[in-house]
């Protein structure tokens, strides 16, 4: 852009543009494990709204994320929830949470209408379904005490026959102290759709506080795709 006589003149455009390199070179993929070691959390962490400092952290107790209840459920427009984007088609979440001062779990979330979610107290663990005006305990199981790894599996639908089936289902669940996934519930996941929730921003995946205070030592995302 040029000044004349007072007014911006913009240049002219080149009827050619060079191309640019191909193949265009990846980003670097984000681990596969997130242990919360560093003192601020990485920027793919996001929650609805707005997050207060406190009641989410890494800072309390080290090695950890520490998670403080604000409402008392993914319901809630102001629940504690931490998350990140369900960016492959089949993926695979684990998380070790100490419940021992509360109550929390991992959830699948596209809003507080809409998500599934794992949820551990001292003692039991259980799964927990919301759809649109419906919410229901899935399914229940006593767990012994101390820190627990939760689990979800999200397995695309490989042949979508008609409009009723799923883009994938949910395996939703704990794993045993020798490492055995146990589902508790596999759910549908086109409850979880903008298809047939509405919306369009997406699951996200993540951890959050229903009642006290929670503590997650690592959480993983390992896409399953290809």
């Amino acid at each position: 852009m040029t000044w004349v006589d007072g007014w911006p003149v913009v240049g002219g455009l080149p009827a050619e543009m060079p191309a640019p390199p191909w193949p265009l070179r990846p980003g670097a993929a984000p681990p596969v494990r997130d242990d919360f070691d560093l003192s601020d959390l990485a920027p793919r962490w996001i929650s609805p709204r707005h997050r207060v400092a406190e009641n989410c952290t890494t800072k309390e107790r080290a090695g950890w994320l520490t998670l403080r209840a604000g409402g008392s459920s993914l319901d809630a427009s102001d629940v504690t929830f931490l998350g990140r984007r369900q960016q492959h088609l089949s993926c695979r979440v684990r998380a070790l949470i100490d419940p021992a001062e509360g109550r929390g779990g991992l959830a699948v979330r596209l809003d507080e209408r809409h998500h599934y979610d794992i949820e551990a107290a001292s003692g039991e663990v259980r799964v927990l379904a919301r759809v649109g005006p419906l919410r229901t305990v899935v399914a229940s199981r006593p767990a012994p005490a101390g820190p627990l790894v939760l689990g979800i599996e999200v397995a695309a639908t490989e042949a979508v026959n008609d409009a009723r089936t799923g883009p994938d289902s949910l395996a939703i669940g704990f794993e045993e102290p020798d490492g055995t996934f146990v589902a508790l519930a596999t759910l549908d996941g086109r409850y979880l759709s903008t298809e047939t929730a509405g919306g369009f921003t997406g699951r996200v995946i993540g951890m959050y506080a229903a009642a006290g205070t929670v503590h997650f030592d690592w959480f993983d995302y390992r896409p399953l795709d290809g």
